[in-house]
């Protein structure tokens, strides 16, 4: 694979607590994210004109939704618009293990194929972790290889989850944490959130 300006993993929360309505709306919001002007702009819009992405999925156990794949079109963007919307929910339903989640993410990102000048694992989900290894060290090993963690934070069941998540979530260079207060919303702030991760931390400054 070509090299990319970012490579991004995309870890999605499908524990227990995300029914699968609001699983729809998540699904939903990421696909329709790949198809806006604005994320494939700043996609593109690198020195290398390309990011590569993966999808995981992670519950108690952790599962590959979608497979490296670098985007340097509005057409490639679509396609994995669409590769989204088929995407079975794997692994099932579990508790919250977001510790475990990171170091799946993590691996998933030393696998990529591409060289990529940043390295970036955007976690999204609605609970703190309560199974499994604690978020906050695996954050560390993470920030001292030079990754990049973000959150977004779905605080319709815990309205403190982007405390946590700045907490023992998020690190490195230009880290940050949002929040949304539903799956309803979730379209809107998954796109903000790419475009500021696929521009890098040095935008708006």
């Amino acid at each position: 694979m070509e090299p990319v300006d970012l490579a991004l993993v995309l870890a999605v929360d499908v524990s227990a607590s995300v029914d699968y309505a609001e699983f729809a709306l998540m699904i939903g919001g990421l696909s329709a994210a790949f198809q806006d002007a604005d994320v494939m702009a700043a996609a593109m819009g690198g020195p290398r004109g390309a990011v590569a992405v993966a999808v995981l999925f992670w519950s108690e156990a952790q599962d590959l939704a979608l497979p490296w794949t670098r985007l340097a079109s509005r057409a490639e963007g679509a396609a994995m618009a669409e590769a989204l919307l088929a995407a079975p929910r794997l692994p099932r339903a579990g508790a919250t293990a977001l510790g475990d989640g990171l170091v799946a993410a993590l691996a998933l990102l030393a696998r990529c194929p591409a060289p990529a000048t940043r390295q970036v694992v955007d976690v999204s989900g609605d609970g703190a972790g309560n199974r499994g290894r604690a978020s906050g060290p695996v954050r560390d090993v993470a920030v001292a290889a030079g990754v990049v963690i973000n959150g977004l934070a779905v605080v319709n069941e815990e309205p403190d989850l982007v405390t946590h998540y700045a907490a023992e979530v998020i690190g490195g260079a230009g880290s940050f944490a949002m929040e949304c207060a539903d799956f309803t919303d979730f379209a809107e702030a998954i796109g903000r959130k790419l475009v500021r991760e696929m521009r890098g931390p040095t935008w708006g400054t």
